[in-house]
């Protein structure tokens, strides 16, 4: 920065002559700041009416342009506390008799209380054994659900969370509220094939039970109660091998299913396994004595080909003359090039992906098979080149499996000795069985798991059981409301954006006004400042072209035929259509208006035509506005398509062109500032130059003075 000095010598006020001087030049930084805002308001403007043309393609057009979207019925009942009803495309018009005989219900359990050793609440980190009840010793509990069994393991280091975990690998829903300290099981299925049973498969089982408090009431769990009959029926007290004898063939049939699925398994294992090995070695075959690349090094140069494609065919589509006949043909060439080149790329990109996910996966099912193998032996046996595998349970298979029935039966025989039916005690623990729901249509039963009940096309959920005798009337007809109502709330979208559209584009002229700088807003009142920016707001996008564009193509196909049955028909002819020129007000004179609307007092008193053809004639009332609204939804598409460098797809402006606009501003802008700070310090310099000069020609002036004896 230059030397800045105030003229002490000269008297004269340099900087008000140098802010003079620079008050030219720094007109031009304004000019460019002003226009840059300009711009700016114009990119938000675009933006929210860009917003509002998508919302009308993707929310209203999107989905009028298929038939489904017409073929609405609507489902009355006459007690909708009793049940509630979804009506389904297929539903067959009509009046029905229903009755609700019995809900649907989940099994639930609720745990009682539980307590620590300690005295301290529990959480999901206490340890089983921690728990009071008296849980010392490993033990096993079953949990049955339909056709499932599974046993959960608990040991000294078990916690309360481990616990979850295997309730819900067991298939239900489990969780512990350590506020009130209590277990919540459920079923994940509602209905009587989706009640469970918890029932210890030992004497460790049943005191972990009690120290959880998960032990019900067998008076109240039919479930768990058939559970432990099932099994205390094949004990013999003090002697296992008669116990197993007696269970012999349902540890034979275990032993069976699961060697079975551990045959199943190693199949599916293997030929997973080898079809993982044959696209590796195809793979490596294929590049043999070649390095094959990573996928992501492809896609990068693909996407480095597809973009030099572009570049090459915007020259060739812009060329105006300039390209000689040869440069064309060896610019069409490079394209050819290129197009076998990513051709190339998409399959070593392919094979890269395969080769990754299959060398994944052989590690994977290596393990896997390994698994399988600890349970059964397998043997294969290839006859005409077809291999067939025999699978043999092994001795740990079958220890397992007897250990788990044994110890079921004699804890079964435990508990049924025990069981006093006429004890009704709560042990804190509470059961809700599960049951499937009733209901009688048209006379005929229906029995499901849960209270939904799809029938002919309509969608029951029972809500309440009804009374005795009571029956409920289910009427089901077309929805011509439904059908109406959608194409009104799509010509109110569209008579919303066109409306905009003509209005911004017919808007008065703003010439005079520019944005305001600092100096002038400050001078102005908050209120003046918006008034004054909005009428420049207003105006930003008067007679712009894309508003043209759009609002004339939606317009077109708006008032344009259509054929249906052999027939052109146009809007009018369904009672839609815009008001006179003479009627309609300024900038809605494009605006579609349905005769016989209740809400639009310009044609409320009409006839209601299209109401009339909904109820009437709905296939041709389908037929014309699924034309209608996939020729609009395709003029939408071509009207927002990309164009590099001026345009992204989906959007109906130039928003490429206008940010790289405005980042020119912003470069333009720097540039004059910087050369509006050195011109300001090229006039400081000389000034100061000046003043110097001033400074020496005082002081040898005095020195003169004195020589001639001055005083």
């Amino acid at each position: 920065m230059a030397l800045r000095l105030s003229g002490l010598m000269s008297g004269m006020d340099t900087e008000s002559i140098i802010q003079q001087l620079v008050e030219a030049k720094s007109n031009k930084v304004k000019t460019a700041k002003k226009a840059q805002t300009k711009l700016s308001w114009k990119q938000d403007a675009w933006k929210d009416l860009n917003t509002k043309l998508k919302n009308l393609q993707s929310k209203f057009l999107s989905n009028m342009r298929f038939s489904t979207s017409y073929s609405k019925k609507v489902t009355k009942v006459s007690n909708s506390s009793a049940v509630s009803v979804i009506t389904g495309e297929n539903a067959v018009d009509g009046v029905q008799s229903l009755e609700i005989n019995q809900l649907a219900k989940t099994g639930y359990l609720t745990g009682g209380v539980v307590s620590t050793a300690s005295g301290e609440g529990a959480t999901a980190l206490t340890k089983v054994s921690d728990l009071a009840g008296g849980f010392t010793a490993p033990g096993t509990i079953n949990v049955t659900t339909g056709n499932k069994s599974v046993d959960i393991n608990i040991t000294s280091d078990t916690t309360i969370s481990d616990v979850l975990s295997q309730l819900k690998n067991a298939g239900l829903n489990a969780s512990f509220d350590a506020k009130w300290q209590r277990f919540s099981i459920s079923s994940k299925e509602s209905g009587s094939k989706g009640d469970f049973s918890i029932t210890a498969v030992d004497a460790g089982g049943a005191q972990a039970l009690s120290a959880m408090k998960l032990q019900v009431n067998l008076n109240d769990d039919k479930a768990t109660l058939q559970e432990y009959q099932k099994y205390a029926a094949y004990y013999v007290s003090g002697d296992r091998a008669a116990t197993i004898a007696n269970m012999q063939s349902m540890i034979d049939k275990d032993v069976a299913s699961r060697t079975e699925s551990y045959l199943n398994q190693y199949k599916s294992l293997t030929s997973s396994l080898k079809s993982a090995q044959d696209t590796i070695s195809a793979i490596q075959t294929k590049y043999a004595g070649t390095t094959l690349d990573t996928a992501e090094n492809y896609e990068a140069q693909l996407k480095a080909k597809n973009d030099e494609i572009v570049a090459i065919n915007k020259t060739l589509n812009e060329d105006t003359g300039i390209l000689t006949e040869q440069e064309k043909k060896d610019l069409q060439d490079k394209v050819t090039q290129l197009i076998d080149e990513t051709k190339d790329l998409s399959t070593k990109k392919a094979d890269a992906e395969s080769l990754a996910s299959a060398q994944k996966s052989e590690t994977e099912l290596t393990k896997q098979i390994a698994d399988v193998e600890k349970y059964v032996d397998i043997t294969a046996t290839t006859v005409d080149g077809e291999t067939t595998y025999t699978a043999t349970a092994k001795q740990t298979l079958k220890d397992e499996v007897e250990n788990r029935y044994y110890n079921k039966a004699e804890m079964a025989a435990d508990a049924i000795a025990n069981y006093d039916p006429t004890d009704t005690s709560s042990t804190g623990a509470t059961k809700v069985s599960g049951q499937d729901a009733k209901i009688t249509l048209n006379g005929a039963v229906y029995e499901n798991s849960t209270n939904a009940f799809e029938i002919n096309g309509l969608t029951f959920t029972a809500l309440n059981e009804t009374k005795p005798g009571e029956t409920i009337t289910v009427t089901t007809e077309q929805d011509v409301d439904g059908v109406y109502d959608m194409v009104k709330n799509f010509l109110k979208e569209y008579n919303s954006i066109i409306n905009e559209m003509d209005k911004l584009y017919n808007a008065d002229s703003a010439r005079g006004y520019e944005p305001l700088s600092d100096e002038e807003r400050e001078a102005m009142s908050d209120s003046d400042i918006e008034k004054y920016e909005k009428k420049i707001k207003d105006s930003l996008l008067r007679r712009d072209e894309n508003i043209s564009s759009v609002s004339s193509g939606l317009k077109s196909i708006m008032s344009s035929g259509i054929e249906v049955n052999g027939e052109t028909m146009y809007l009018f002819d369904f009672g839609i259509e815009t008001l006179s020129y003479y009627t309609a007000a300024e900038n809605e004179k494009n605006a579609y208006h349905i005769d016989g609307d209740p809400d639009d007092t310009a044609t409320a008193g009409n006839a209601d035509k299209l109401k009339s053809m909904i109820a009437n004639d709905p296939n041709t009332v389908i037929s014309f506005f699924t034309k209608l609204s996939q020729n609009l939804y395709d003029k939408m598409t071509e009207m927002s398509k990309s164009v590099d460098g001026v345009r992204t797809f989906g959007s109906f402006y130039d928003d490429k062109k206008m940010k790289s606009d405005y980042d020119d501003y912003t470069s333009k802008i720097k540039d004059l500032e910087q050369k509006l700070n050195d011109y300001e310090d090229k006039w400081y310099k000389k000034f100061a130059a000046m003043e110097t000069a001033m400074a020496k020609m005082q002081q040898n002036s005095s020195s003169v003075t004195a020589l001639l004896g001055g005083s």
